[in-house]
């Protein structure tokens, strides 16, 4: 059976890759991730596809960021697919217009907080402002909780953290750079295990390519299933 605190990053070129691997997988996952690099390979359609043909949960990660009025109609757009997470950037204006934009579906929208492909040096390469992660991932939490989102995406070294925030009651924290006991961490930078992820206070955990570039993603997607217990 599947275990919905699993969410498989669909990270591969097109909609029919997804539906082999979606197949492949089969009851073991119940839970996708589509995002920006299958939108011109036919990810809402595969979204649309595994969401009302299979009864599978779609995390579509979108990162929307934009002036309000483009973030609200963007996300009243994809809101009529009946689709479960999307996520926007975790600055409190573009939480607001997405929550509006969701006004009446069951979309929960997710902020990002600091891609856990990032370090300090790339903080300061886009001059964010002095400071350490950690800090700066719990404080852009905590407003964007202020600013309605439903949850938040970090890495599962700042899970515990966000946890802590009396804000952080009943909102989902996601958490992706997840990586199996032996696993290599690719472009991943502040990366943790599933078991740490969920212990840490993570309510969903996000794994890709140690999944589907698996020789046996099934047997892969079971191993990452046993180490959350």
């Amino acid at each position: 059976m599947s275990d919905d605190r699993l969410i498989v990053a669909m990270d591969v070129p097109n909609a029919l890759v997804g539906l082999k691997l979606a197949e492949a997988l089969g009851d073991t996952v119940n839970f996708y991730k589509i995002g920006l690099g299958m939108l011109t390979g036919g990810g809402l359609a595969l979204a649309n596809e595994l969401k009302a043909e299979h009864g599978k949960r779609i995390f579509l990660d979108m990162k929307l960021f934009d002036i309000g009025a483009t973030v609200e109609a963007a996300v009243r757009g994809l809101a009529q697919y009946d689709l479960d997470f999307l996520t926007v950037h975790g600055d409190p204006q573009v939480v607001r217009a997405a929550k509006e934009g969701a006004s009446g579906k069951d979309l929960k929208i997710l902020a990002v907080t600091l891609l856990t492909s990032l370090d300090r040096s790339d903080l300061d390469d886009a001059l964010i402002k002095d400071g350490a992660i950690p800090n700066l991932v719990t404080e852009r939490a905590r407003r964007a909780f202020e600013a309605g989102a439903d949850g938040v995406i970090a890495s599962p070294n700042e899970a515990a953290l966000i946890r802590a925030l009396p804000a952080s009651k009943d909102r989902l924290i996601v958490t992706p750079g997840v990586r199996p006991a032996g696993s290599d961490a690719g472009d991943q930078k502040r990366i943790a295990t599933p078991g740490k992820a969920i212990s840490n206070g993570a309510d969903h955990i996000v794994v890709g390519r140690p999944i589907w570039q698996a020789s046996n993603p099934r047997a892969a997607a079971q191993a990452v299933l046993k180490e959350l217990g």
